[in-house]
């Protein structure tokens, strides 16, 4: 039976692990210049209606390396950008290649899109869930901090999609999430009380604040994102203001854990929601993080498609 990643929560702990492990081995394997041909003779189908670095560098690299081929497919070169319905593309697509990934608006198209395949289906990025970035984030802070479990995350920024992937990936792995929001920005509160459902099975913390200080306090990693979204351009003005307070500077890095480490999905606005002196000092590892969406996005891949 194909298996599809729409969001986290489709991928059990153990699932988490078995990525985890694979991106290590394929990051070695890279590092050392050898090659690894799993995927020769498949073909990943890339669609984009969203515009994009990270996601489609990585996954089209990552195919290159594991022997197979990748397609950019804008939409506005399918017929979907047409008005094609959703169904027959993947119907389609199905009879051509051995997975799709897609970056979009609607959570709602990625899994109209999974229900109509018949090859998996990976989401990569909607409006409501980030999850192949929140695997490299879990990648990173496993390779930084050595283990996963007991550690305390804090968010501070906007209740995004990768914060809504983030606090699915802690609570699955058993890191303590904190997050601060100002208010009127918080975390959907249907993804919080499910986090927490969760949270309870894997003995983990969920706290939302609004305080970036009290979220910030003795955590680990202190993450944030781009105060305005794909599609938020014209909120900018108004976001800024609202989020006055919730920039990851030095002051604020004073309340977390000694030694925490500083994540940035990017791409990043220097002087708003992250200054300079953080994410360009020795507490970042955001390049380290973005270059891990590469080694996961090939271990889902090859647990995907294999």
């Amino acid at each position: 039976m194909k298996k599809d990643l729409l969001t986290i929560f489709d991928l059990t702990s153990s699932d988490i692990k078995t990525i985890l492990k694979r991106a290590t081995s394929l990051k070695k394997k890279q590092k050392r210049g050898e090659a690894h041909q799993s995927l020769k003779g498949k073909s990943l189908g890339m669609i984009f209606e969203k515009s994009s670095t990270r996601t489609r560098v990585s996954f089209e690299v990552g195919m290159y390396q594991l022997g197979g081929r990748a397609l950019f497919l804008s939409s506005n070169d399918l017929q979907i950008g047409r008005g094609e319905p959703i169904a027959d593309t993947a119907r389609t697509l199905s009879r051509y290649l051995d997975a799709i990934m897609i970056r979009t608006f609607a959570q709602a198209t990625v899994e109209e899109l999974a229900h109509h395949a018949s090859i998996p289906v990976i989401n990569g990025l909607t409006d409501h869930h980030h999850p192949c970035q929140a695997l490299a984030d879990l990648f990173t802070i496993q390779e930084k901090k050595r283990t996963l479990k007991g550690l305390k995350l804090a968010y501070v920024g906007d209740g995004n999609n990768v914060a809504n992937s983030l606090i699915q990936a802690c609570v699955r792995t058993g890191i303590h999430f904190s997050i601060a929001t100002p208010r009127g920005y918080e975390l959907d509160i249907t993804f919080v009380n499910k986090a927490k459902a969760e949270a309870v099975k894997t003995g983990t913390v969920v706290e939302t604040t609004d305080d970036p200080y009290r979220a910030v306090r003795n955590a680990d990693i202190v993450y944030t994102d781009v105060w305005a979204s794909m599609g938020q351009e014209a909120e900018h003005a108004k976001r800024l203001k609202a989020f006055q307070g919730y920039q990851i500077d030095a002051k604020l890095m004073g309340a977390a854990g000694r030694g925490a480490i500083v994540m940035h999905c990017l791409p990043a606005h220097r002087g708003e929601e992250i200054s300079a002196e953080v994410i360009d000092g020795p507490q970042s590892v955001v390049f380290d993080q973005a270059e891990n969406r590469l080694h996961t996005q090939k271990a889902v891949l090859e647990m995907l498609v294999r």
